[in-house]
């Protein structure tokens, strides 16, 4: 299937690994010009560049002062970049940083990224963003609650953008991952074993709890969630914009 995706300009942020990392070599793959954002890259993103189709940007967007000069000419945009920090010791452990932190990196950075797009995408008539929520937008866990709050803000600004850019011609969609397996939630310091270290259970058992959840019993895959982005980016979904797409295996199993 062609997406429409070669020789576009990319942007995705957080693509250093994980979701990210897999996007950004499904996009490549598709024939189009990524500019991968990270804060520190990775050997493996290092390994794309030298295809000839990625050119790999350090900034950490966290940083209001932050400029990714490639923003002015993308043609696609993947929100990707994004963290999340178990609060174990529950709603009263959470201070003002860490509420600031957490609103930072889920949610300021695609508004930045999303300011930093916009007016190219306007003057050409044309554009895609999608961006990368989480089911916790919907499924608020005291576990994680200010990444639940900042994720549901997230998905929110998009629906907004994608009424206020729709008759510009420019898409913007969300993709609500449940957990994927990657080191956000299988590394060392990842969301198993923080909660195994809080509570005395076993990490691999924390994961396989958290995976018996679904409907399919298993985290979803990055290059699982980096197809959906990508089809999503691409000309196959030109119709499709202000939606959100759960990729989680059926774990919310509500209509809404």
């Amino acid at each position: 299937m062609d997406l429409g995706l070669a020789g576009k300009n990319v942007l995705v942020t957080g693509a250093s690994r994980g979701i990210g990392l897999a996007v950004t070599q499904a996009l490549a793959a598709e024939g189009a010009s990524v500019t991968a954002v990270s804060k520190g890259g990775s050997a493996e993103l290092k390994a794309l560049e030298d295809t000839g189709r990625v050119v790999s940007v350090l900034a950490d967007l966290t940083d209001p002062e932050a400029v990714v000069a490639a923003a002015a000419q993308a043609d696609v945009l993947v929100n990707n970049v994004g963290a999340v920090r178990p609060r174990t010791g529950g709603f009263l452990s959470v201070t003002d940083d860490d509420w600031a932190a957490t609103l930072q990196i889920n949610l300021l950075t695609a508004v930045r990224m999303a300011r930093a797009v916009l007016p190219g995408m306007v003057e050409r008539g044309s554009g895609s963003i999608v961006t990368v929520s989480s089911v916790n937008a919907v499924l608020p866990d005291p576990l994680v609650l200010d990444y639940s709050a900042a994720k549901a803000a997230l998905s929110s600004l998009c629906k907004s953008l994608s009424k206020e850019y729709g008759p510009a011609g420019i898409r913007v969609n969300t993709v609500s991952p449940g957990p994927v397996a990657t080191a956000l939630w299988l590394g060392d310091g990842g969301v198993a074993r923080t909660v195994a270290g809080a509570t005395g259970a076993d990490p691999e058992a924390v994961a396989a709890a958290a995976a018996g959840g679904s409907v399919t019993g298993r985290f979803t895959r990055p290059e699982e969630v980096a197809a959906l982005v990508v089809f999503l980016a691409g000309d196959q979904a030109a119709n499709i914009t202000g939606a959100d797409v759960r990729i989680d295996g059926g774990l919310v199993t509500t209509l809404f």
